[in-house]
């Protein structure tokens, strides 16, 4: 009994010694879901932000002979009945459906295409200086109209697939951009009007007020509507960025603000403004960064709504536009009763857009509570 006491002793005592940091990423930990939705984010930043051209077995104009082909089902046992350890497609043969009137693929039992991982393929540039032209997945020595559509093939014969990969990297960077932006805005005029006052806390409560009136999509919308169209297509994406930005800032400059009204009256904070310090350091050093939790936890709530504002300008066609590519690009090329009466398939984009969403919500969650050690949940 003594043993057990003594060392429930010293697990308190070690617990009461951690640091802030050490106890946050202890009671993140304890979240599962938050965890999870973390590990999601990093694969899917690190598949299609950093090595695309690897995960994605095509270019992303790579045009094939086969425009709007089904899916193919990705197999380990034939028509036979025979098992095969190695998986495999079916080859694709051209029909003409009398009833529908349109040209169909169907698959031809007797062409098997093995399916291996680590192929040689279109050649690329990660990060745009490291050659490469090595690929996840696809079929090995693969001779002309010989393919893997797992998610199918566009108007075109793009790979579906590939172009999702592709399309994320500009769809999740112009929401982690965007939010980093809106932090440096937000976080700065909040902290000037909460530590100032007066006439300048007047002037950026009202500014932000006059944003907060008009509705989100028609704002980006008229906003979005004056890039003018010559523009190229790069020099639009961070026009949008910065759109999205500057119409976001103001709902987190509130909540600066108000952080900012009561941590300026603290006792570190008077004996800074005694010692001589200037405006700037008291803003800077000693109040923005008793913020910085509850900056965490907001922007990680606030990149979906990017994402999803971004998604829906280009599916408008308001925003990005080809030869970019993003969701909200696929999507829009999704966005007809032909589509999707035919190629259901392209909605495939909507999943993977949820399974982004999803995953940012969760590991807003598990921050915003892990952010409070000390509380109960």
């Amino acid at each position: 009994m003594v043993a057990k006491a003594g060392t429930r002793r010293e697990v308190k005592a070690k617990q009461v010694s951690q640091s802030y940091l050490s106890l946050v990423w202890w009671k993140f930990k304890k979240n599962r879901v938050a965890v999870f939705g973390g590990i999601i984010l990093i694969l899917m930043y690190f598949c299609m932000c950093i090595i695309p051209e690897f995960i994605a077995p095509y270019d992303l104009e790579h045009s094939t002979n086969f425009p709007e082909a089904r899916p193919q089902t990705i197999r380990f046992i034939d028509a036979q009945g025979k098992f095969s350890i190695q998986p495999f497609v079916y080859g694709l043969d051209k029909k003409i459906d009398e009833k529908l009137r349109k040209r169909v693929f169907v698959e031809n039992t007797s062409v098997k295409y093995p399916i291996s991982l680590f192929v040689k393929g279109d050649k690329y540039k990660l990060l745009g200086f490291i050659p490469g032209d090595i690929h996840l997945f696809g079929i090995r020595n693969a001779q002309k109209d010989q393919y893997v559509f797992i998610m199918g093939t566009d108007s075109l014969g793009r790979d579906f697939f590939s172009r999702i990969i592709f399309g994320g990297r500009l769809s999740l960077l112009i929401g982690l951009i965007g939010q980093v932006l809106t932090l440096l805005f937000g976080s700065v005029l909040g902290a000037v009007s909460g530590y100032y006052g007066g006439a300048v806390d007047m002037f950026v409560q009202r500014f932000t007020e006059f944003l907060s009136a008009f509705p989100d999509i028609p704002l980006f919308m008229a906003l979005a509507a004056a890039i003018p169209k010559y523009w190229s297509p790069i020099a639009v994406y961070f026009m949008l960025t910065i759109i999205l930005a500057f119409v976001r800032w103001g709902g987190l400059a509130r909540q600066v603000r108000g952080l900012i009204l009561s941590l300026r009256e603290r006792e570190y904070v008077l004996a800074a403004k005694s010692a001589g310090a200037s405006d700037a350091r008291l803003m800077f050093q000693h109040l923005l960064p008793g913020t910085v939790s509850h900056i965490i936890v907001i922007a990680t709530l606030s990149i979906p709504g990017m994402i999803l504002a971004e998604t829906s300008l280009s599916w408008l066609g308001l925003g990005l536009r080809a030869p970019l590519t993003s969701w909200g690009v696929l999507l829009q090329e999704a966005g007809t009763v032909y589509a999707i009466r035919f190629t259901p398939w392209q909605l495939w984009t909507v999943i993977f857009i949820l399974i982004a969403i999803m995953a940012y919500n969760m590991l807003g969650d598990g921050l915003r509570d892990a952010m409070d050690p000390y509380g109960g949940r």
